[in-house]
């Protein structure tokens, strides 16, 4: 199956007619990155995180309608810039203007028959068909999550609360008045994020929307409905086209950086080893066909970064297997049989090997937390390849070993790089 994954000829000679394909990142298919700058003098202090996240989302939300593949959008860690980067995209200047439009929320009510049914049901979920009363993130004060403490149930579960300003809660009550046991529907550029039944005519500008909310679900529509209502100010700073011929070049030599290299470790260990070093290379073979196309199906969008973490993975790969291969020399050399030496081997590595991957797993993980863009892809990469390491060191070279020790082959010594008795 992986490699069927792997090569898009047999992926499709087997019926599967779009195939998998390789998600490249900016750095190899080409692009456009770019920064932009936050203006948080008008946002209250605290609330610069939640504001920023907001934009992050609603900039998401706009480059998705671009269609463009594996889009990374996010926000540095003071929050004073969110950076964009957009693979494949060609028309930059129509991306630009996409990004750089305030958020607008919204809010309208449904109309009989053509947004609700006679049950006041919501039967409609496009902008158009529901009525504007001209109740807007400009008339909005704030959204947060709270946990609905009225509940007679065991289990609190989380609302929204929304405020409006004093405008606002003069058209909000209207509203409510007009809208009794009707839904009224909230828009972010046009989209709907939720549309909750009126219950009470609500005169202070202050509501809740509760539902079968979960507690991130109450959160992402809190972050939503405040980056509608305190849109930040966002200002381009910088944009760098990258070439498509440039990262073709670049994939080019790292691709065979990456098979040299492999094919260097292979005869090292096939020397130096004999027998156990043609099964770890084997093993080794099957590791890299397997992580890439988990890569593929996952899928990673692969960076030059990215190829940086695979290829630094194979290494630490066979490096299990030479301690393995190692403590099953001494084993040997202490009178045990072959048999005995592999499992005594793999037993008195694994405690090594479980140390050394799980603070490789460990740097990767705040790589991959602290880091931005070439940092992540590498972590990841790095990451995922050393939890197939151990899989391909303890499991498929361990089963390569045993089966071979069943054969007349385990009498030769000489094969398992080990001197006669």
């Amino acid at each position: 199956m992986a490699l069927i994954i792997d090569i898009p000829f047999l992926a499709k000679f087997v019926g599967f007619k779009n195939g998998w394909t390789i998600h490249k990142g900016l750095d190899l298919q080409g692009g456009t990155h770019l920064v932009y700058q936050t203006d948080l003098s008008k946002v209250s202090p605290g609330d610069e995180t939640n504001a920023v996240v907001g934009v992050v989302d609603v900039v998401r939300r706009r480059v998705d309608a671009l269609g463009v593949a594996e889009p990374l959008i996010q926000k540095t860690k003071d929050n004073s810039r969110v950076i964009i980067e957009l693979p494949g995209i060609k028309d930059v200047n129509q991306a630009i203007a996409l990004i750089g439009q305030t958020a607008q929320l919204e809010f309208r009510e449904g109309v009989v028959g053509q947004s609700i049914d006679a049950g006041n049901k919501v039967t409609a979920y496009e902008y158009d068909q529901w009525k504007d009363i001209s109740l807007t993130g400009a008339h909005f004060a704030k959204a947060e999550v709270q946990i609905d403490q009225s509940s007679n149930s065991l289990v609190k579960k989380p609302i929204v609360a929304i405020e409006f300003d004093a405008e606002g809660a003069k058209i909000f009550a209207e509203a409510t008045k007009r809208n009794l046991q009707k839904p009224l529907a909230i828009f972010l550029d046009q989209q709907m994020l939720s549309a909750p039944t009126v219950q009470d005519e609500i005169k202070d500008g202050k509501a809740v929307i509760n539902g079968s909310f979960t507690i991130q679900e109450a959160k992402s529509l809190a972050i939503q409905l405040n980056a509608g209502a305190l849109p930040v100010p966002i200002k381009l700073v910088s944009q760098n086209n990258i070439g498509a011929t440039l990262g073709q070049e670049a994939v080019t030599k790292s691709v065979v950086a990456g098979i040299l290299g492999l094919l260097m470790v292979l005869i090292f260990m096939i020397i130096f080893y004999r027998l156990p070093g043609v099964l770890a290379s084997a093993a080794l073979v099957i590791y890299a066909i397997i992580t890439l196309a988990i890569f593929i199906f996952i899928p990673v969008t692969m960076t030059l970064a990215g190829i940086a973490g695979f290829i630094i993975s194979i290494g630490m790969a066979i490096d299990a297997n030479i301690l393995i291969f190692e403590r099953m020399k001494e084993e040997i050399r202490e009178g045990r049989s072959i048999v005995a030496a592999i499992d005594a081997g793999f037993y008195r590595a694994w405690s090594s090997i479980k140390d050394s991957n799980i603070s490789t797993l460990i740097t990767c993980v705040i790589l991959y937390y602290f880091g931005s863009g070439l940092i992540r892809g590498f972590a990841l990469t790095l990451g995922i390849g050393v939890i197939l390491s151990m899989f391909s060191a303890i499991t498929v070279t361990h089963t390569f070993l045993r089966l071979i020790a069943a054969t007349p082959l385990v009498k030769n010594f000489k094969l398992w790089g080990a001197k006669s008795l």
